[in-house]
């Protein structure tokens, strides 16, 4: 866990990185939860300053996400794995974000990532790109880098960038 100040400086590398000039953009974080990076100190700081923020939202029998925009009122539920996402009712808006984070346990040098094996994000991210150019963006510990290459299929995604509490890397 990263203290408070940690992570409000990886709120703020996120903020001038990504935010500062596309404050129209809709941007997809996760609901952290356990040892996964806090992304709450983000969404607030997104939320507070009117920027849109969209949660993931898994359907039984599909493998790609849809997204939908989330407030402080947002009703959520849980999933598999406790994983929090808002509830779909009549008051859902469905999105195609802009920038999608994506949770690792690990990543390589070469910009990859080890998940929870699921392959959502994977197959989330080559669905959308083929609707318009999403940004992939990973949220990690430094502590989680790898020295050595992770092990890749086909359908594993490289990150456009990986951001930690020590540095932002991009990939492509």
């Amino acid at each position: 866990m990263l203290e408070r100040d940690e992570q409000e400086a990886l709120c703020n590398i996120f903020i001038d990185k990504f935010i500062a000039d596309n404050k129209n953009d809709v941007i997809s974080l996760y609901y952290s939860k356990d040892r996964e990076l806090d992304t709450h100190v983000i969404i607030d700081h997104l939320i507070d300053h009117n920027i849109k923020v969209a949660l993931p939202i898994v359907e039984k029998n599909t493998k790609v996400m849809k997204f939908a925009l989330y407030t402080h009122n947002t009703e959520m539920t849980e999933w598999a794995h406790g994983i929090l996402q808002p509830v779909i009712n009549d008051q859902t808006n469905f999105v195609v974000p802009d920038i999608i984070t994506v949770p690792m346990l690990a990543f390589d040098r070469r910009g990859y990532r080890l998940g929870y094996g699921g392959g959502f994000y994977d197959a989330t991210l080559e669905h959308y790109r083929k609707e318009k150019d999403v940004l992939a963006v990973g949220l990690a510990y430094a502590k989680q880098a790898c020295l050595f290459n992770l092990p890749t299929e086909e359908h594993d995604i490289k990150m456009d960038w990986i951001i930690t509490e020590q540095s932002v890397q991009k990939y492509t």
